[in-house]
């Protein structure tokens, strides 16, 4: 694990395998580090991939200055990341915040990324009352104020039965978020609206989305693969929010489908 000076703040990362050549970069969701990717790294290692899997601004060990953040200034604090390790273009995969930064990385920054992989994430959040509920009982509670709710909305209650060490690691991420960090990054998710640029998109996507995901819906996954060109949707049963943990296996194998399948 390392740091580097990004766009004016230490950003956290972890590097796996080889990154000379296939490289995939994992962004985190809202309330967790990049822990969240631990049950896809043996897996992608041994399909000779290289990963960069990094902290997002507010998160983890990276800094998390006052707000306001942006969707946008997320996505340039991972590109001036893979600037900083000399890094020309990667295979971006992104979950709910993290699907945020790649929708944007594939406009913004379309050169960087050879292919995007949008997880249980969403385009436009329409329900700002809840994230304005949510941003209130952060600041006043701290992020015990959302633990528990997050989690029975992050992983299904069979889910939870299942994997109870993988339930444990996702509330210690939250309840560890800087509340600074969750309120900047809540208000970038509010704000952000990106339905009219996704069908800018030209990398090939795979959308990917949990069944039992009520946080970004599977209809709002189909509505992000309907905007980007030749988008390929994969829904994932049995799986709430966090389907890369819940139905890892699952999850893998799509991924490493989608990415062998790829021209080049």
């Amino acid at each position: 694990m390392a740091k580097h000076a990004v766009n004016g703040i230490d950003i956290h990362y972890q590097i796996d395998g080889d990154i000379s050549d296939k490289t995939i970069m994992f962004s985190n969701s809202l309330a967790s580090t990049l822990n969240m990717w631990d049950l896809q790294i043996e897996h992608l290692l041994a399909q000779g991939f290289g990963i960069i899997r990094y902290d997002s601004r507010g998160h983890g060990q990276s800094e998390a200055p006052k707000g306001p953040y942006s969707i946008e200034m997320l996505a340039d604090d991972a590109a001036a990341l893979l600037d900083v390790l000399d890094i020309k273009s990667v295979h971006f995969c992104g979950l709910s915040k993290g699907g945020m930064v790649a929708q944007m990385m594939g406009v913004r920054h379309a050169d960087k990324v050879k292919s995007l992989t949008i997880a249980d994430s969403a385009a436009f959040m329409p329900a700002k009352d809840t994230w304005e509920q949510r941003i209130q009982a952060v600041t006043n509670g701290g992020m015990k104020a959302v633990v528990d709710a997050t989690t029975e909305r992050w992983i299904t209650s069979e889910g939870r039965d299942r994997l109870p060490g993988q339930v444990e690691l996702i509330r210690q991420m939250i309840l560890k978020t800087p509340v600074q960090g969750f309120v900047a990054c809540s208000e970038a998710i509010k704000s952000m609206d990106m339905r009219t640029t996704n069908p800018k998109i030209s990398a090939p996507t795979l959308v990917i989305c949990g069944e039992q995901d009520t946080g970004t819906t599977p209809q709002q996954a189909k509505e992000i693969a309907d905007a980007i060109p030749n988008a390929k949707l994969e829904l994932i049963s049995d799986a709430a929010h966090l389907a890369n943990i819940e139905q890892h296996e699952v999850f893998n194998r799509l991924l490493s489908h989608f990415l062998a399948n790829l021209d080049g």
